[in-house]
């Protein structure tokens, strides 16, 4: 396991043997990276993606799977689609030791869900919301979600939460969901904790990585990540580090250096909105009512 100074090196063969992790998102950039690492480590890993075919044909996922000790399989997962996140919950059996909460988008125009959320808000927040909430019955680790820094920027109104009004910017949009990441984070480990149960909600910021996402920037934005950005192999750490360093409830990691935005990772500190206990508890039940799913019973085992 990690110690509390932090992670520079992947995780050590066979630390992670028998343990179940699900990783959504696990085809491309830090996701892949992390679902590699955890394989690597001697877990079994659950490739949870929308493309089921490209999840099966995935060079990093075949290569985890070559090396051992761990093993994989792919499943069909749309965060997108609250009917297709019950699907993926219902046919999952057995206990779970890690929920990689990984998946992400950001979209220049406003598009919205199957379920009528905008696409940014509904898959960033809401689609692991209640994909976590329908699998918490099962989790017996720990449930890891990934956040950003770009959270600091982020603005959320309750009353609007889709962003219906006024113009749409996909940025703002982003940063809000960055926001929402931490403060579920926040309210999920205060009902566990409150609950008895000894899951622990984590959440991990990976710093600027190249990856399909960060390679659409342009202009000054697309200049920084050509000559800053990291791998999602280091950008993996920061998660890694969440989901088996000796941590407390609720912890943020990230990168150590470059204003964390790159190299190993470590505890980091969250913006004062995301310490805002009244506001994640107001989030947390406007987005039961939107998801129709609730915080379940969690047996203290």
């Amino acid at each position: 396991m990690a110690t509390l100074r932090g992670m520079d090196l992947p995780l050590p063969p066979s630390s992670l043997s028998g343990r179940v992790a699900i990783v959504t998102g696990a085809t491309s950039g830090v996701g892949a990276a992390t679902a590699a690492a955890l394989a690597g480590a001697g877990a079994h890993v659950v490739y949870a993606v929308r493309d089921v075919a490209k999840g099966l044909a995935d060079p990093g996922r075949q290569a985890a799977e070559a090396a051992r000790p761990g093993s994989t399989e792919v499943r069909r997962l749309d965060l997108a689609d609250l009917a297709s996140i019950r699907a993926f919950a219902q046919d999952l059996t057995g206990p779970i030791d890690l929920l990689i909460n990984n998946a992400g988008v950001s979209s220049s125009t406003r598009r919205q869900t199957r379920d009528g959320f905008e696409l940014q808000m509904g898959t960033n927040h809401l689609g692991h919301f209640a994909l976590t909430n329908l699998l918490l019955p099962r989790i017996r680790g720990r449930v890891v979600s990934l956040a950003s820094q770009a959270e600091r920027a982020g603005r959320l109104d309750l009353a609007d939460l889709n962003g219906e009004r006024g113009e749409y910017r996909e940025h703002r949009v982003y940063n809000a969901t960055k926001l929402a990441n931490l403060l579920f984070t926040a309210e999920l480990q205060r009902r566990l904790s409150a609950s008895g149960s000894p899951v622990l909600a984590m959440a991990a910021h990976p710093g600027l990585v190249a990856s399909g996402m960060t390679g659409e920037l342009t202009g000054a934005a697309g200049l920084a990540v050509r000559l800053l950005a990291q791998s999602p192999e280091d950008g993996a750490l920061p998660v890694l580090y969440a989901a088996t360093a000796d941590l407390p409830g609720n912890s943020f990691t990230g990168p150590r250096h470059l204003w964390h935005m790159r190299g190993g990772a470590q505890l980091i500190a969250r913006s004062k909105k995301a310490r805002d206990p009244e506001l994640a508890t107001r989030l947390w039940e406007l987005s039961e009512r939107l998801t129709g799913t609730t915080f379940p019973v969690v047996p203290a085992t």
